[in-house]
């Protein structure tokens, strides 16, 4: 274990609060940094980041990109974006769109196939694969027996690892116990269900009612299955929501005995998604209410035994994923925090996102679009962008700092065959985030400080070579 990945694993296994400091903060020291440091920035699931992609990266260089994999590449993991909800979420910043009959989903669901057969073609041989994630979207919107199809498709075209891990997200409130003896029969165990909060009022001002109940019958019927590893999805900064109301969620969550917890700050951005603007702006909390949001769930999930991973997620101190991150071994991609180290991702579906050596590619986000070039039996991916070795060298310490809260700088170097003082950049900006309270710096070694840890995105942009932080649209740091 690293120094840095230690000293982050010491923060965490007290809930946040190393030495009996005090999670929380004076309140104008709290409307300080967030006016600072609370700013727009990537989630960093990806450097680049998608707002890089462009036309220049196109399926010819997917298709180069796949040709060149090789077996000590090891297993892919495989994403497969199902597009399709019952009804619209108002926070929802998915690619997805409310249908209302069966045909849609049936002639996506057979295109889907063609797709995995088209990617398999063109690979230089047969792949093996340690991970499948259904996201979406609703997949369950699939009927029981699609999504049984597409993962015997899966099967027929990669060779599943022994403990492939197949995870799948899940709207409680269209779950059946049909479906979930199918899903689990089919290989299914691994789920997420999306809860975001359990209040009335909160549920009825982001349009997505389902009781406690609901939510409650949908976890245990998923265990019943076998499922052996059940996610929570929560959200603060939502309208409506109050501390106090977020306390009781939280508690209701933990109640269901979850493996893991996902705390994701509402990211409310109607310029992108239309939909957004059917949530009232003045019933949203205001920034440092957001963050004491933030700051206070951490808090409650510290106390209650859970172990703060990253910026966002929690789960069990036993959970594989605790392990991965005392170990200073888990990573981060686009679902997120995740054990999986597999250095090929291969999206299927609409909108749906790659990964591979040589860069990051994406399919069609329109379904139309996406269909026409399946039907034509071409890859569809329209953009993407080409990883530099110098994109690659910071997409290390951003993800080092995102999961690990800290990053040994000249072991990085050492790695990439770059100098120390190529960052030389960087100390002016990292000594004031020192002297605002933020983060240590040992000569080339950076650690977070608790508080440090909110602001981690934030402190990720210091390495971000294509951030313009006054035309960025993105979702606020904190």
């Amino acid at each position: 274990m690293s120094s840095v990945a230690g000293s982050a694993v010491a923060e965490r296994t007290d809930g946040g609060k190393p030495g009996g400091e005090k999670l929380g903060g004076d309140s104008a020291d709290s409307a300080f940094l967030v006016s600072r440091y609370g700013g727009r920035a990537p989630r960093y699931t990806s450097y680049p980041t998608a707002v890089q992609f462009s036309a220049d990266v196109g399926a010819a260089d997917y298709a180069a990109w796949l040709a060149a994999l090789r077996p000590q590449d090891g297993p892919a993991s495989l994403y497969l974006h199902i597009p399709f909800c019952d009804r619209m979420c108002w926070y929802c910043g998915c690619h997805t769109a409310v249908v209302n009959r069966r045909k849609p989903i049936e002639d996506y669901v057979g295109n889907l196939l063609r797709e995995i057969d088209i990617v398999a073609a063109a690979l230089p041989h047969r792949l093996s694969a340690s991970a499948v994630h259904f996201g979406g979207g609703t997949p369950n919107m699939l009927a029981p027996s699609e999504f049984a199809a597409i993962l015997d498709r899966l099967r027929a075209r990669f060779d599943f690892t022994a403990d492939a891990e197949i995870a799948v997200e899940l709207d409680p409130r269209l779950l059946t116990p049909e479906w979930v003896k199918t899903a689990a029969a089919a290989g299914m165990n691994r789920a997420s269900l999306g809860a975001q909060d359990f209040q009335p009022d909160v549920q009825q001002a982001i349009n997505r009612i389902q009781p406690y109940e609901l939510v409650r019958a949908a976890a245990a019927e998923l265990r019943q299955a076998g499922v052996v590893s059940l996610n929570l999805d929560l959200m603060y900064g939502l309208p409506r929501q109050t501390l106090v109301s977020l306390e009781s969620t939280i508690d209701q969550a933990i109640s269901l005995n979850p493996e893991r917890l996902s705390l994701f700050g509402y990211a409310h951005v109607p310029w992108m998604k239309a939909h957004q603007k059917l949530i009232r702006e003045d019933e949203l909390p205001e920034a440092i209410l957001r963050y004491e949001m933030q700051r206070r769930a951490a808090e409650i999930l510290g106390a209650r035994g859970w172990t703060r991973l990253g910026l966002d997620h929690f789960a069990n101190p036993a959970d594989s994923l605790a392990r991965a991150a005392a170990d200073g071994r888990m990573r981060r991609n686009f679902q997120g925090y995740t054990t999986d180290n597999a250095t090929t991702l291969i999206g299927f579906g609409a909108s749906a996102i790659g990964a591979l050596p040589q860069g990051y590619v994406q399919n069609a986000s329109a379904v139309p679009k996406w269909r026409e070039k399946i039907v034509a039996g071409e890859l569809p991916v329209v953009r993407g962008v080409s990883a530099t070795a110098d994109d690659k060298f910071r997409a290390e310490i951003i993800e080092r700092l995102m999961c690990d809260l800290g990053v040994d700088l000249a072991d990085v170097c050492a790695r990439h065959g770059r100098a120390l003082d190529e960052l030389a950049y960087a100390w002016p900006r990292l000594d004031e985030m020192a002297a605002d309270g933020l983060l240590v710096r040992r000569g080339p070694v950076i650690e977070a400080k608790p508080i440090g840890r909110d602001f981690i995105r934030s402190i990720a942009t210091v390495f971000d070579a294509y951030l313009d932080a006054e035309a960025a649209r993105h979702s606020l740091g904190v």
